[in-house]
């Protein structure tokens, strides 16, 4: 069973959401952070080495100190405020037509700890180390990470019948085409009753920050030890998340792209392919996967289909079913020799979000030999491997639409 609370939320007045509300720290890079960033935008708190000319070391100490500086600045200037009592907020997202609602909700840093809250991928501990001296230092988690939660017809309830009922309170149009719209649940009947429900739920599933959301454990497991009169109530041992309903999500592709051919020639590859895989040439014409254990290849100016002969997989193991599995195995290791895919030099990774033109695009420039796009993940795959204990190849997932960070956040700070 998990624990949530309702928090005092830091967020914009209205007039500012769509300014302040930014990107995550981790999807653009400081001098795409530095183009993007407004007056205003929250990029300056969570990305401050574009304040510095040139742009400084984003571990650097005055960075960090930057981060306070402006956080501190923002609520000053009154472009960030704190609410008056502790709510529940709805946070919707709308792409390509399809919108999700999820609830912005503090969880108990006890619960990740303990397994409740279950992660599907490893942690790099140096970048756990970074988002920590963050929290640490704003006393305050900036930006919220992305939970599921099993389905609920009973919050489906609530949560369409304050949409129904309530005007948003923010509701705007990101540079990128995405919807974002806001609600704040100001009615403690229901916000006590989103809590007694959660306290039914046995377990909440890292969709999106896997780092940001371990930080955040480790700064309050921190706290804990240093407070010799800690009672798990404190402020301090919950943490910001935004948490859907599992059936609303959807993981798009997470595809590869390789700078070699291990020595092999492109029909030499072919050959080799047809060991294991069921291989059909398809053209210039874009081909997408269509399936489970069907990929798509583009080598040579030409697309191909394969799909994976039976007895090469395994659909009764969570981690065997998946086609990152089956690539690494079958391709990756096999055939081009690739061992880590952490390490590789020799491969890179592309977020279905670009398009499998971008796979065209990197191989017919030269920078790569050969791509391969995946059939995205399901959600129930995540959630059957998060329940077993298993953890995901690495670069398994890419959720879309991302949260925007700045539209609410929670702090600790006594």
């Amino acid at each position: 069973m998990v624990r949530i609370k309702p928090f005092r939320g830091i967020r914009p007045p209205k007039e500012y959401a769509a300014e302040v509300a930014s990107r995550p720290y981790d999807v653009l890079n400081s001098v795409e952070a530095k183009a993007e960033a407004t007056e205003r935008s929250l990029l300056h708190i969570i990305k401050p080495e574009i304040d510095f000319d040139p742009i400084a070391d984003e571990h650097a100490p005055e960075v960090y100190v930057k981060a306070m500086e402006n956080f501190k600045k923002w609520r000053a200037n009154g472009w960030l405020k704190q609410d008056p009592e502790e709510y529940y907020y709805i946070y919707a997202q709308t792409m390509n037509g399809r919108t999700q609602y999820g609830l912005a909700m503090c969880c108990h840093f006890e619960d990740y700890l303990s397994g409740a809250i279950k992660k599907h991928e490893l942690t790099r501990p140096d970048k756990e180390e970074d988002r920590m001296i963050h929290v640490r230092n704003q006393k305050a988690n900036i930006e919220p990470v992305f939970f599921a939660y099993p389905d609920n017809a009973e919050i489906d309830r609530i949560v369409a019948d304050w949409v129904k009922n309530h005007p948003a309170e923010y509701d705007f149009t990101a540079e990128d085409g995405f919807g974002h719209h806001f609600w704040v649940i100001d009615d403690k009947k229901t916000n006590d009753r989103i809590t007694e429900i959660f306290a039914g739920i046995p377990a909440l599933y890292v969709a999106d920050g896997h780092h940001r959301t371990a930080a955040a454990a480790r700064v309050g497991e921190e706290c804990m030890k240093k407070n010799p009169n800690h009672t798990g109530n404190e402020e301090y041992c919950y943490f910001l998340a935004v948490t859907f309903p599992a059936n609303q999500l959807r993981i798009i592709d997470y595809n590869r792209v390789v700078k070699d051919l291990n020595g092999l020639t492109p029909a030499q590859l072919v050959e080799k392919l047809k060991e294991n895989f069921d291989v059909e040439p398809k053209g210039k014409e874009t081909y997408h996967p269509s399936g489970l254990h069907n990929f798509s290849m583009y080598l040579d100016g030409e697309w191909y289909s394969l799909t994976a002969k039976k007895g090469t997989y395994d659909d009764s193991d969570p981690i065997g079913v998946l086609d990152v599995t089956v690539l690494s195995n079958l391709v990756l290791d096999k055939i081009l020799d690739i061992k880590d895919l952490r390490t590789s030099k020799r491969i890179d990774f592309v977020g279905g979000i670009r398009g499998l033109e971008e796979l065209k695009r990197r191989v017919d420039s030269g920078e790569m030999k050969v791509a391969f796009a995946l059939y995205p993940v399901s959600m129930q795959q995540l959630i059957n491997i998060a329940d077993t204990g298993n953890i995901m190849p690495p670069k398994t997932t890419w959720f879309e639409p991302k949260l925007r960070s700045g539209v609410v956040i929670h702090s600790f700070e006594e």
